[in-house]
Protein backbone atom coordinates (compact mmCIF):
# COMPACT_ATOMS: atom_id res chain seq x y z
CA UNK A 1 0.00 0.00 0.00
CA UNK A 2 2.90 2.26 0.99
CA UNK A 3 4.52 1.39 -2.35
CA UNK A 4 1.68 2.36 -4.36
CA UNK A 5 1.40 5.70 -2.53
CA UNK A 6 4.99 6.15 -3.75
CA UNK A 7 4.41 5.39 -6.62
CA UNK A 8 1.22 7.92 -7.11
CA UNK A 9 3.20 11.17 -5.96
CA UNK A 10 6.14 10.05 -8.47
CA UNK A 11 3.93 9.92 -11.68
CA UNK A 12 1.89 13.21 -10.05
CA UNK A 13 5.04 15.44 -9.57
CA UNK A 14 6.64 13.94 -12.76
CA UNK A 15 3.15 14.94 -14.56
CA UNK A 16 3.26 18.22 -12.80
CA UNK A 17 6.80 18.98 -14.09
CA UNK A 18 6.97 18.02 -17.35
CA UNK A 19 3.40 20.47 -17.83
CA UNK A 20 5.51 23.60 -16.45
CA UNK A 21 8.98 22.39 -18.89
CA UNK A 22 6.13 22.14 -21.66
CA UNK A 23 5.13 26.30 -21.17
CA UNK A 24 6.25 28.58 -23.71
CA UNK A 25 8.24 31.78 -22.70
CA UNK A 26 5.41 33.68 -22.89
CA UNK A 27 2.94 31.52 -20.18
CA UNK A 28 6.24 31.94 -17.71
CA UNK A 29 6.10 35.43 -18.26
CA UNK A 30 2.74 35.63 -17.57
CA UNK A 31 2.59 33.31 -14.82
CA UNK A 32 5.00 35.87 -13.12
CA UNK A 33 2.84 38.45 -13.61
CA UNK A 34 0.15 36.45 -12.13
CA UNK A 35 2.43 36.30 -9.21
CA UNK A 36 2.98 40.39 -9.50
CA UNK A 37 0.16 40.89 -9.12
CA UNK A 38 -1.02 39.47 -5.81
CA UNK A 39 1.89 41.12 -4.61
CA UNK A 40 1.20 44.39 -5.58
CA UNK A 41 -2.30 43.40 -3.54
CA UNK A 42 -0.70 42.20 -0.74
CA UNK A 43 1.91 45.76 -0.34
CA UNK A 44 -1.68 48.00 -2.02
CA UNK A 45 0.61 49.17 -4.32
CA UNK A 46 -2.63 49.99 -6.13
CA UNK A 47 -0.56 52.03 -8.93
CA UNK A 48 1.92 49.05 -10.19
CA UNK A 49 -1.65 46.76 -9.53
CA UNK A 50 -3.09 49.37 -12.49
CA UNK A 51 -0.06 48.88 -14.76
CA UNK A 52 -0.86 45.29 -15.52
CA UNK A 53 -4.50 46.14 -17.08
CA UNK A 54 -5.30 46.79 -20.39
CA UNK A 55 -6.90 50.17 -21.10
CA UNK A 56 -9.44 48.12 -23.01
CA UNK A 57 -10.50 45.28 -19.99
CA UNK A 58 -13.36 44.52 -19.67
CA UNK A 59 -14.03 41.51 -16.99
CA UNK A 60 -16.48 40.20 -14.72
CA UNK A 61 -15.22 39.76 -10.72
CA UNK A 62 -17.65 37.59 -8.79
CA UNK A 63 -17.85 40.95 -6.67
CA UNK A 64 -19.55 42.59 -9.33
CA UNK A 65 -23.51 42.66 -10.28
CA UNK A 66 -21.95 43.23 -13.76
CA UNK A 67 -18.83 43.45 -15.88
CA UNK A 68 -16.65 45.91 -15.40
CA UNK A 69 -13.38 48.13 -16.69
CA UNK A 70 -10.13 49.36 -15.78
CA UNK A 71 -11.68 52.20 -13.93
CA UNK A 72 -13.10 49.87 -11.45
CA UNK A 73 -10.84 47.10 -11.15
CA UNK A 74 -9.35 48.42 -7.70
CA UNK A 75 -12.91 48.59 -6.22
CA UNK A 76 -12.63 44.37 -4.71
CA UNK A 77 -9.33 45.76 -2.88
CA UNK A 78 -10.82 49.31 -1.37
CA UNK A 79 -13.54 47.34 -0.41
CA UNK A 80 -11.82 45.48 1.87
CA UNK A 81 -9.44 47.61 3.19
CA UNK A 82 -12.23 50.06 3.91
CA UNK A 83 -13.25 47.28 7.02
CA UNK A 84 -9.44 47.17 8.13
CA UNK A 85 -8.70 44.42 6.65
CA UNK A 86 -5.32 43.33 4.61
CA UNK A 87 -4.33 40.53 2.52
CA UNK A 88 -2.65 38.25 4.78
CA UNK A 89 -1.40 35.41 2.65
CA UNK A 90 -1.98 33.92 -0.89
CA UNK A 91 -1.09 30.86 -2.48
CA UNK A 92 -1.60 30.21 -6.38
CA UNK A 93 -2.49 26.57 -7.80
CA UNK A 94 -1.78 26.77 -11.76
CA UNK A 95 -5.02 25.01 -13.61
CA UNK A 96 -3.64 25.50 -17.12
CA UNK A 97 -2.64 28.33 -19.77
CA UNK A 98 -2.94 28.35 -23.58
CA UNK A 99 -0.74 30.66 -25.12
CA UNK A 100 -1.86 31.27 -29.04
CA UNK A 101 -0.43 34.21 -30.76
CA UNK A 102 -0.70 37.79 -28.96
CA UNK A 103 -2.71 36.21 -26.06
CA UNK A 104 -2.09 34.16 -23.00
CA UNK A 105 -4.96 32.86 -20.98
CA UNK A 106 -4.42 31.47 -17.83
CA UNK A 107 -7.08 29.42 -15.07
CA UNK A 108 -5.88 28.81 -11.88
CA UNK A 109 -7.14 28.84 -7.81
CA UNK A 110 -6.01 31.56 -5.31
CA UNK A 111 -6.80 30.58 -1.94
CA UNK A 112 -6.23 34.14 0.12
CA UNK A 113 -6.71 35.76 3.37
CA UNK A 114 -8.53 38.80 4.19
CA UNK A 115 -7.35 39.50 7.65
CA UNK A 116 -8.19 41.95 10.25
CA UNK A 117 -4.92 43.81 12.31
CA UNK A 118 -5.31 41.02 14.84
CA UNK A 119 -4.04 38.45 11.78
CA UNK A 120 -7.79 37.20 11.69
CA UNK A 121 -9.61 35.61 8.91
CA UNK A 122 -10.65 32.94 6.97
CA UNK A 123 -9.35 31.68 3.33
CA UNK A 124 -11.44 31.44 0.38
CA UNK A 125 -10.74 30.59 -2.63
CA UNK A 126 -11.02 31.77 -5.36
CA UNK A 127 -11.60 30.54 -9.45
CA UNK A 128 -9.49 33.23 -11.37
CA UNK A 129 -9.31 33.13 -15.41
CA UNK A 130 -7.06 36.16 -17.00
CA UNK A 131 -6.87 36.82 -20.63
CA UNK A 132 -3.62 38.85 -20.94
CA UNK A 133 -2.63 40.62 -24.38
CA UNK A 134 0.83 41.40 -25.17
CA UNK A 135 1.20 44.98 -26.02
CA UNK A 136 4.25 47.28 -26.93
CA UNK A 137 4.32 47.71 -23.51
CA UNK A 138 4.68 44.72 -22.34
CA UNK A 139 1.43 42.11 -21.44
CA UNK A 140 -2.14 43.04 -19.73
CA UNK A 141 -4.79 41.31 -18.80
CA UNK A 142 -7.60 42.19 -21.50
CA UNK A 143 -10.17 40.15 -19.84
CA UNK A 144 -10.75 38.28 -16.53
CA UNK A 145 -13.21 36.53 -14.75
CA UNK A 146 -13.49 35.47 -10.75
CA UNK A 147 -15.54 32.77 -8.57
CA UNK A 148 -15.84 31.50 -5.68
CA UNK A 149 -14.96 27.69 -5.85
CA UNK A 150 -17.63 25.50 -4.85
CA UNK A 151 -17.43 23.77 -1.64
CA UNK A 152 -17.68 20.45 -2.98
CA UNK A 153 -14.76 21.33 -5.58
CA UNK A 154 -11.92 21.99 -3.23
CA UNK A 155 -8.77 21.94 -4.37
CA UNK A 156 -5.80 20.24 -2.34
Amino acid sequence: MKMGRVWIAAVVLFWALSCFAQQSPDEQAVWKLEHSYWEDVKALDLARYRELWHPNFLGWPFVSPRPVGKDHITDWITANTTKGLHLESYSLKPGASQPSENLVVVHYWVTSTWADKDHKGDPHILRITHTWIKTGSGWQIISGMSAPEPEGNRQN
